[in-house]
């Protein structure tokens, strides 16, 4: 949510970021909203302290005639308050619908546009993986090799979901251990940021096993309840099943003061996300491209408002690390202002080649979300000289478990069927050099 104090002094500029996510919203008429609630807050606050006043000369008059009819004109200005109150609250109700639709504002370096044609390549890194075969898509390699099975998945849980098995599963435990591996130590992180110069906290991630289940309101606040149709809703319990780990992640500091000596709070979360894939029905059905359950790695941190650029380069900085180590070919990609999240400052992705398909497919993306999500979730930090202010967030997926073994398997096929592992990843899986 946007500061309404920014929104008044930057009403076209707010105005403006919503048209380029292509967002609706009416900032004048919330500024009528917005006077009417101020007006009433202090209608109210004046009542009150009216009445604050007339109960101290209450309590100090000796003229119990006079004492009776103050009370009885307190109680009528009681019930006028409890009048105003009530209409206060749909104000606020009201105020409140349309601050929660109003977008971030897009970041002065985000390209414009309208849908992903308008994303913009910054970098990229590798050379596509050559073969002198015809290279196959990971379903295929994967059924062949007994590790894939979404036929018997389509059986029991229905389309868009998958058996994974036998080395798959180790392999997937394998990216899991290695991330974990560079996440938690310092001496990696200080690496990663000295090789691409950048001046930031080299802290280690801490590991979470975050709740895979979410209150609405609290998804409400982390800005990512829509949209619904896309989420799992179990109506019984009114809670929602997580699309990533960041959704509960997010809230773990929520109504929390922070100290600037702790910053930045770094985690790294393991989850399953679940997602129901609306409107992509008949869209990249085989294998385990687009499912409705994989599983997830993902970054979370808070951070203070000036190094909250620096934090997310370095998130996508980790991101680079990890697939230059699988020697998987990718490129930097920004992403448009028509393309972004509503919560989004700032958001940039990484597409990795899939040499079966024949084309990069996202596999990253890192979202820098300034103080848009901290101001509803009340999460503050307290400086060194006692000022207390929003902190800023950052999300970003460390590993996109179904996608990386996508791009493993394609990138890594033999002519003979088999699967060659990764090199870094081999001490995880006992030595194991081929899936076969």
């Amino acid at each position: 949510m946007l500061d309404i104090k920014f929104i008044r002094e930057n009403k076209e500029v707010v105005q403006e970021g919503a048209k380029k996510k292509r967002v609706e919203v009416d900032i004048d008429a919330l500024i009528v909203i917005d006077d009417e609630r101020l007006e009433q807050l202090k209608e109210i606050e004046n009542l009150r302290a009216e009445v604050n006043k007339v109960s101290n000369d209450i309590s100090r008059n000796q003229d119990s005639a006079l004492k009776i009819q103050l009370i009885e004109e307190m109680r009528t200005v009681k019930e006028d308050i409890k009048t105003r109150e009530e209409k206060l609250k749909k104000t606020v109700e009201e105020w409140q619908k349309i601050m929660l639709q109003i977008p971030n504002v897009p970041s002065p370096d985000t390209p414009e546009g309208s849908d992903e044609s308008g994303n913009k390549v910054i970098r990229s890194w590798g050379e596509k993986t050559k073969f002198d075969f015809t290279p196959k898509e990971h379903y295929e390699i994967g059924k062949n090799l007994d590790v894939l099975d979404n036929e018997t998945a389509a059986e029991v849980s229905g389309t868009r979901f998958t058996y994974i098995k036998g080395d798959m599963v180790l392999l997937q435990f394998a990216l899991i251990n290695f991330l974990f591996e560079i996440l938690t130590n310092e001496k990696i992180l200080e690496r990663i940021s000295k090789e691409k110069n950048i001046n930031v906290s080299t802290k280690p991630f801490t590991p979470v096993i975050p709740p895979f289940m979410i209150k609405p309101n609290t998804y409400l606040k982390m800005g990512r309840l829509d949209p619904k149709e896309d989420k799992y809703h179990m109506q019984v319990d009114d809670m929602y099943l997580i699309g990533s780990a960041e959704h509960t992640l997010g809230p773990m500091h929520m109504n929390q003061i922070l100290n600037e000596k702790q910053m930045p709070v770094r985690y790294v979360g393991y989850s399953p996300a679940f997602r129901r894939e609306a409107g992509s029905h008949g869209k990249d059905v085989k294998g385990i491209l687009r499912v409705h359950q994989f599983e997830k790695l993902e970054m979370e941190s808070f951070c203070l408002p000036e190094t909250s650029i620096q934090e997310q380069d370095f998130f996508v900085a980790i991101q680079e690390y990890f697939l230059q180590a699988l020697n998987l070919p990718y490129e930097v990609m920004a992403i448009c202002t028509g393309d972004m999240g509503k919560p989004d400052y700032r958001q940039i992705d990484i597409n990795t080649w899939m040499p079966g398909q024949d084309t990069f497919r996202e596999t990253h993306t890192s979202d820098l979300m300034t103080s848009f999500q901290s101001r509803r979730l009340n999460t503050r930090v307290k400086r060194t000289d006692g000022k207390i202010e929003l902190v800023h967030m950052n999300d970003a997926t460390a590993c996109a478990m179904g996608r990386t073994l996508i791009a493993i398997i394609e990138n890594y096929q033999q002519a003979d069927g088999s699967v060659k592992i990764p090199e870094v990843l081999r001490k995880y899986m006992g030595g194991k050099e081929f899936i076969k």
